[in-house]
């Protein structure tokens, strides 16, 4: 369902002012979201508290007892199926790293006024589950369908429009994508989309439909809000724009040594500082990751750990000899496109896919 909402709500998305601060609205979404934090990068597998998070609306209450999955229109058989049914078929288990499509926005200027991501809306779960490809050839796909758009349970107004969450992927659907039920060996937390959620490996976060209750298959392209408006990278409000899809490559540090409270500042001592961190692209393996301590100037090549899945980051190492003063450490990954982060930003008006490489501010300081 989507429908206008009341007069006062929503308005169409806009771009901060020069000069404009974060606002109240935008706090108010950082408090409720919350990014990894980067000592987190250690962990190859993301604990579950650790993962970023992102809701659009509220927090459905939810039943596994009395979950329904259904599946139908543009199929031979309408089916649908209970949390524990789906349980009890064959388990797929699949270690995806899953990014925000915004991650970057708040580094963007002019910025985007939405969620203040800046580098940390990432993670990297086992999710478990039933192949999704499966559910679909049991209800046999019409030969006409060309999408399948998924329903999560979560409702709210966006823009001015009331809408249930919805987002669709073009046939066929890829064998790696899941119904999933379970992260790290758990249920789903709540907020990560209890009873049940799409995964789908490589994609940006906002395909991944959390609280999942409907596949309908469609012979016509889904054009509803979050697919033909929200997720588009588009330089000016009136144009179509280009839709968002896949993870373009990243790679992130873990800061060394220990940071200033406010600033986040880095303090180090001199001589040898290991570096670490995880890169990773929805187009591939992570071929090569790059790092520098002259902000940009000059670079080293970091030892890249190989692939562990088709879809998850991927650890890398090295270590820079830190002398006295104030450095400026920057990281960047090239995948196996050839697809390598930039230096500065690639802005559009919804501030997706800001890939441009981070920075961390470290001070080299005896005894530090």
């Amino acid at each position: 369902m989507e429908r206008a909402s009341p007069e006062g709500l929503g308005g169409p998305g806009r771009v901060a002012a020069v000069g404009e601060g974060v606002g109240a609205d935008e706090l108010a979404l950082a408090a409720r979201n919350h990014g990894l934090p980067l000592e987190a990068l250690r962990y190859e597998v993301t604990p579950a508290g650790l993962h970023y998070v992102l809701v659009h609306y509220d927090i459905p209450a939810a039943d596994a007892d009395g979950w329904r999955l259904r599946v139908g229109g543009r199929v031979r058989t309408a089916v649908e199926w209970g949390a524990d049914e789906l349980r009890a078929r064959p388990a797929v288990t699949r270690r995806v790293t899953m990014e925000c499509a915004g991650n970057g926005r708040a580094r963007l200027s002019p910025r985007p006024v939405s969620q203040p991501w800046l580098v940390e809306a990432v993670g990297t779960a086992d999710w478990t589950g039933v192949a999704l490809g499966g559910l679909l050839a049991e209800a046999g796909v019409e030969p006409d369908a060309v999408e399948a758009v998924f329903t999560g349970a979560d409702h709210g107004f966006e823009r001015g429009v009331e809408q249930d969450y919805r987002r669709s992927l073009p046939l066929p659907i890829d064998a790696d994508v899941l119904i999933a039920y379970e992260m790290n060996g758990l249920p789903l937390p709540p907020q990560h989309g209890y009873p049940l959620r799409l995964v789908v490996p490589g994609w940006y976060g906002m395909a991944h439909v959390k609280w999942l209750t409907d596949i309908t298959l469609v012979d016509v392209p889904f054009a509803g809000f979050q697919q033909s408006v929200a997720y588009r990278f588009r330089q000016s409000p009136d144009e179509a724009g280009e839709p968002v899809t896949l993870i373009e490559p990243r790679a992130l540090m873990a800061p060394p040594g220990f940071p200033d409270f406010m600033t986040r500042t880095r303090v180090v001592g001199p001589g040898p500082v290991p570096l670490m961190g995880r890169a990773w692209s929805g187009y591939g393996p992570v071929v090569r990751v790059e790092f520098s301590a002259d902000a940009g100037l000059t670079w080293v090549d970091a030892e890249v750990a190989a692939a562990g899945g088709r879809c998850a980051w991927q650890a890398w190492h090295g270590v820079w000899e830190a002398t006295a003063g104030a450095h400026t450490l920057v990281v960047r990954a090239t995948d196996t496109e050839g697809r390598r982060q930039p230096l500065e930003q690639r802005w559009n008006r919804g501030g997706f896919g800001n890939n441009a490489v981070q920075r961390v501010a470290v001070v080299c300081a005896p005894g530090g």
